[in-house]
């Protein structure tokens, strides 16, 4: 298990900073871990599991487009 950076979780998702804390307030990204003091990182693998979700989703609604 690895904890990244908000950097990182930008860089791997395509999400602007604004974006990650917005879809995290809504209840749709994981949340951080709160490391020392206020610092925060995120659990590497839930956030590679939110980006393989919105993969299956949109291979979903593309199949049913095509149906």
């Amino acid at each position: 298990m690895r904890l990244i950076k908000l950097t990182e979780v930008m860089n791997q998702t395509a999400l602007g900073r604004s974006s990650v804390y917005k879809y995290m307030k809504e209840g749709v990204f994981p949340k951080p871990v709160t490391q020392i003091g206020k610092s925060v990182a995120w659990v590497e693998g839930e956030v590679q599991e939110w980006i393989f979700d919105k993969i299956e989703q949109r291979d979903e609604s593309v199949l049913k487009v095509t149906e």
